[in-house]
């Protein structure tokens, strides 16, 4: 609980206070960033609040070990709020534009508001200490590749031996501000270039992605409630890989289409918008995020039935008929988006990894089992593991007789940089196309697509 009470906080000390308990939520409770921030949803400066705990989160992993031999006591023995609160500070002091003493004067003011009064003076000190030593301490703490990066070392030791030509790259792009991609509506009544013309006028500066038709990157992000035409569903925010999801289904009107593990949506509803006379059924096994899915859809005005199943369980749509079109958007480690969810660093596991290709095993071995002869079922994930991604289709092809590996689409550029692989796709953080890193395999039942 913040104490904001206290008339003599400085300016800004509440906000720190509120962004130091979500990275607490995250770093020591093991909470997402979406659940830890939700209490600032309130706030009138949550926009800050989120800004400073992503930030320190992104590079949580390099600041610890830096204030570490700053501290006599294991980091275990120290009361989780405070470790959070000297971290954030130390992201303050190091990459916000603020001078360094006004960070050290507002983390000890924070403290009074997260209950830490006692603590003040050993905030001060280990701060100021920080912040005269800071330039060695990061130097010390920088040859090490995993902590340079502030990426877990499991981390950075698979994706060496996954892509030991792009492995800093990838590491480099994970700590990037991600850009704001759009998707204009293909039935929204307005061409991107006439959408484009619309953000101008609105004094938004964007361009196209020249590989996918409907696709924008702001040049600056702004609140969604400053879109022109996106509460009536004219434009969507949607990553430029993710985008190429409903692009490889190629859905057309008249065909049975499932898009499993739905939610939020927003491929959904690309699904819908691209043709709408689709018959799609949206599965998820969370009630409440399936939620999300129904919300989007009544956002654009489309619809779709949904069900709630765990796809796991080969019984979960075993009373369905079959589907011409197959999206299965498979749970994994999300080791491709870190640079929008910086919290994978501080949550994930390397024993995640494999609990994750077995679930993405079963559940693409349910679902195939109601695709139509002739149909296509588009794998995707936003991991950049190979365990995850090619690993898993390889197996699925060699163990099921009735699946076969379909090339990418004539029709389809393929992004640049994107890494054609024995079975799939794979596009990688910090290659030529800008986007996120997503895998993508197209699979078929029998003769024809």
């Amino acid at each position: 609980m913040i104490n904001e009470s206290q008339t003599s906080l400085a300016p800004g000390a509440a906000t720190l206070a509120a962004a130091v308990a979500a990275v607490s939520r995250v770093a020591h409770d093991g909470r997402s960033a979406d659940v830890a921030l939700q209490d600032a949803e309130s706030r009138a400066d949550r926009a800050a609040v989120r800004a400073i705990a992503l930030g320190t989160m992104r590079w949580y992993l390099r600041l610890a070990p830096a204030l570490g031999s700053l501290v006599s006591r294991p980091a275990a023995e120290m009361d989780p709020l405070l470790r959070a609160l000297l971290i954030t500070a130390a992201h303050q002091i190091e990459y916000s534009r603020g001078a360094p003493e006004v960070s050290v004067h507002l983390a000890v003011d924070a403290a009074r508001a997260l209950g830490l009064a006692r603590a003040t003076g050993f905030v001060n000190a280990v701060l100021r200490r920080f912040v005269r030593e800071r330039e060695a301490l990061l130097a010390a703490t920088d040859a090490d590749l995993a902590t340079r990066t502030a990426h877990p070392d499991w981390l950075v030791r698979r994706l060496g031996e996954a892509w030991p030509a792009q492995c800093e790259a990838i590491l480099e792009a994970n700590n990037r501000h991600p850009p704001m991609v759009l998707r204009v509506a293909e039935s929204g009544g307005a061409s991107r270039a006439e959408y484009l013309r619309e953000l101008a006028a609105a004094g938004r500066a964007a361009g196209s992605i020249e590989w996918l038709s409907q696709a924008i990157e702001l040049e600056h992000s702004v609140a969604v409630s400053a879109l022109p035409g996106f509460r009536e569903g004219r434009v969507s925010v949607q990553d430029s890989a993710a985008q190429l999801a409903a692009v490889l289904l190629a859905a057309k009107a008249g065909q049975r289409v499932l898009d499993a593990c739905a939610a939020p949506g927003g491929k959904t509803a690309h699904i819908l918008q691209r043709d709408p006379g689709v018959s799609l059924l949206a599965v998820d096994s969370d009630a409440e995020r399936l939620a999300m899915v129904t919300s989007t859809l009544a956002r654009i005005g489309l619809r779709a039935d949904c069900r709630v199943a765990d796809l796991a369980l080969p019984e979960a749509v075993a009373d369905l008929p079959p589907f011409e079109r197959i999206l299965l958007d498979a749970p994994c480690s999300a080791t491709g988006v870190i640079r929008r969810h910086p919290d994978i660093k501080l949550l994930r596991r390397e024993s995640d990894i494999a609990g994750f290709a077995r679930v993405q095993r079963q559940i693409l071995r349910n679902v195939f089992a109601r695709l139509a002869p002739g149909g296509r079922l588009v794998y995707a994930t936003c991991s950049v593991l190979p365990e995850e991604n090619e690993a898993v289709v390889l197996d699925f092809l060699a163990t099921e007789p009735a699946a076969r590996s379909l090339p990418w689409p004539s029709d389809v550029m393929l992004p640049p940089g994107a890494v054609r692989l024995e079975a799939g796709t794979q596009l990688l953080p910090g290659a030529q196309a800008g986007s996120d890193g997503f895998y993508y395999a197209c699979l078929g039942r029998g003769s024809g697509e």
